[in-house]
């Protein structure tokens, strides 16, 4: 065998919750079913919070039976009308997966508890290339005649089929890929080469833990945190503290906060002045009710106090010494995803004479993304930061109390960007943050020296009529 393939559970897995809900409306709209279950919410409600269970499984696997003298055509046509529904509710983050492992030259297959003739359409729509479910007998007539065909695909069952059809198509599991969300589906990640826990239930947890299995979550990007059993992202707990009240050593005048999206992608572009940016920033996205990936140099990371806070807010780190694509490409997938992407596009604060420059330099890299996804731009003023940590202090101020400098942020309007040229668009996006900033931040104005040396790092040993110079704009 030389091929592989990428196997995925449904519920949970690739979905965020239970497909049951859907595929159930769908039956009765079809006429399979004429009612609802009882207490078939409950168990949605149950299975979405905590995952399968034996008894949730041993109501799926009397199901057939249930099914008895039901009409096949009328299960698949309920199949077909889900199908649209359901591939609007696939995670967003699983479809960068698909491209990669069709990229890789693996098949892609579908393995679930779901019966096949309710799942098949669901699979066709979303190109894969097999669909591995419980399939249901059908008498001479058409109807389901209550009995199952082949292996229940739950568990043990659900790896026989892959083992079958892995044989029947040439597939190396030792190559192959395998995710799910239950322990119950153990045994197929165990059989394969690259398992992966996907929103993993309690059990899952632990069983991926003590194997080191990879565990991941499809809402959210590569590499963002979220909490186990809770399913919340680190983010959106440290958001809870990205609040003034937690921050006494500075104030904050908001504006602008209506012009984030409330949802889909956007690019959040702002000046940079001080570490203390992130934390500003941060602020600003909690009061949008919105997550937010901060994409920054490496020193903002790496910073005290403030880099753990960018890390925990699902910061994806930059080191343009390495010349890698990965961070521009990581802030793609999560722009695909939906999800917003904050970047300084003066790359670095800029210092001494620089510091003062009416006319703010950037980078091409938000230009860039804007053209790859098309996101709307929203610009973002930022001013004061530099009152509360100044670029000559380690760390910020936290001791100013009783009174503490105000940071001032102006979030604008969308950017309306020609997607021509990058250094058009890019001059375009400094000019509208320019605009919210005070207006004797667009006058040419002489710093004193106490002014200049607050703009250079900790033992700068540089030129200082060389800072100009060293952020040219562009990304060569």
């Amino acid at each position: 065998m030389s091929g592989a393939a990428a196997f995925f559970d449904l519920d949970r897995t690739l979905l965020a919750g239970a497909s049951g809900t859907v595929y159930s409306a769908a039956m009765r709209e079809s006429g399979f079913v004429s009612r609802s279950l009882p207490g078939e919410n409950l168990l949605y409600g149950l299975f979405n919070r905590i995952g399968e269970t034996l008894p949730s499984m041993a109501l799926a696997r009397q199901a057939a039976a249930v099914a008895a003298g039901r009409s096949r055509d009328k299960m698949r046509a309920a199949g077909l009308a889900a199908a649209p529904g359901l591939v609007a509710l696939v995670q967003p983050f699983a479809w960068p997966l698909f491209d990669e492992h069709r990229a890789a030259g693996r098949k892609l297959v579908m393995a679930t508890t779901t019966p096949f003739d309710l799942v098949e359409p669901l699979a066709d729509a979303l190109g894969f290339d097999g669909v591995l479910a419980t399939r249901y007998g059908v008498g001479a007539d058409g109807s389901f005649d209550g009995t199952i065909i082949g292996p229940f695909v739950w568990a043990t069952g659900k790896l026989a089929a892959v083992r079958t059809w892995a044989a029947e198509n040439g597939v190396d599991l030792d190559e192959s890929y395998a995710y799910s969300d239950s322990v119950f589906d153990s045994p197929l990640l165990g059989a394969v080469g690259h398992p992966v826990a996907v929103n993993p239930d309690p059990a899952m947890i632990v069983m991926a833990t003590l194997r080191r299995w990879p565990i991941v979550n499809l809402d959210a990007p590569p590499g963002v945190v979220k909490i186990p059993v809770l399913n919340i992202e680190l983010q959106r707990l440290a958001a809870q503290f990205a609040r003034p009240a937690f921050m006494p050593y500075a104030r904050f005048d908001i504006s602008g906060v209506e012009n984030i999206p409330a949802d889909g992608p956007a690019i959040i572009v702002g000046n940079h002045r001080s570490y203390f940016d992130v934390a500003a920033m941060s602020v600003t996205m909690a009061r949008s009710g919105r997550a937010v990936r901060f994409l920054g140099k490496k020193e903002v990371f790496d910073a005290p106090v403030i880099g753990p806070i960018a890390t925990a807010m699902g910061g994806i780190r930059v080191d343009r010494a390495t010349g890698s694509s990965e961070p521009l490409a990581a802030a793609a997938d999560a722009l695909a995803g939906g999800e917003l992407v904050a970047i300084m596009p003066q790359g670095t604060i800029p210092r001494g004479p620089a510091f003062f420059d009416p006319v703010l330099k950037g980078r091409w890299g938000a230009a860039r993304l804007a053209q790859l996804s098309e996101a709307p731009v929203i610009p973002v003023g930022l001013w004061g930061t530099e009152k509360v940590w100044p670029r000559s202090s380690r760390l910020p101020n936290v001791l100013n109390v009783a009174n503490p400098p105000t940071v001032t942020v102006r979030v604008g309007t969308p950017v309306k960007l020609a997607h021509r040229s990058l250094k058009a668009d890019t001059d375009k996006i400094m000019r509208a943050i320019t605009r919210l900033l005070p207006a004797k931040a667009r006058r040419p104005y002489t710093p004193t020296a106490e002014e200049l040396a607050a703009t250079y790092p900790p033992g700068y040993k540089g030129r200082p009529d060389a800072e100009r110079d060293r952020r040219p704009g562009t990304d060569s």
